[in-house]
């Protein structure tokens, strides 16, 4: 009977460690992974506009945004948001939500000779910049659909000397 050879005849294949094939795979995996985080947990974006003074910078912040918010889920009077923009297709912002379905609210600047008040309806929110006088929000294109609503910024996080939690900026008023 002859003796069995001790070496081991190795067989390619397309899906080992080193084939272009298994790259190919991972990089498809990695890119699904970080789309999913991106939609559905969180993104780290950068901001610019005055609309935001003096909570966020004109230029040079970087904020952490929750996606869980996406859609206005627990979105309450007071967080500020990003929106996909209703007046600029394609651009986004970020504003504070002053009312939401139900509420009534002032639709004119404070102090302003008019002064009407509106009943957000259901299914919408109303924002403001915290900079009135340089800010394009619900005054100006009316009571925002929640569809809009991006996710809730949590934190600035750049510039890494002012990074800071942004909370909710409106206060109970005590009876």
């Amino acid at each position: 009977m002859p003796a069995l050879s001790s070496s081991v005849v190795r067989i390619p294949t397309i899906f080992g460690p080193q084939s272009p094939v298994w790259y190919i795979l991972n990089l498809t995996k990695l890119f699904f992974g970080l789309h999913l985080v991106n939609e559905y947990v969180g993104q780290i974006k950068e901001t610019a506009g005055p609309s935001m003074l003096p909570t966020l910078n004109v230029a040079g912040d970087w904020v952490y945004v929750s996606r869980f918010y996406r859609r206005g889920r627990g979105i309450v009077v007071g967080d500020v948001v990003t929106i996909r923009h209703p007046m600029f297709p394609g651009t986004g912002a970020s504003k504070r939500v002053l009312g939401m379905p139900g509420d009534f609210v002032l639709r004119d600047t404070p102090g302003a000779d008019r002064g009407m008040m509106v009943q957000i309806p259901e299914g919408h929110c109303w924002l403001a910049g915290d900079n009135l006088p340089d800010s394009r929000d619900s005054r100006d294109y009316g009571p925002l659909p929640l569809a809009l609503i991006k996710g809730k910024v949590i934190a600035r996080i750049l510039p890494f000397k002012e990074r800071k939690w942004i909370e909710n900026g409106l206060k109970d008023i005590d009876s």
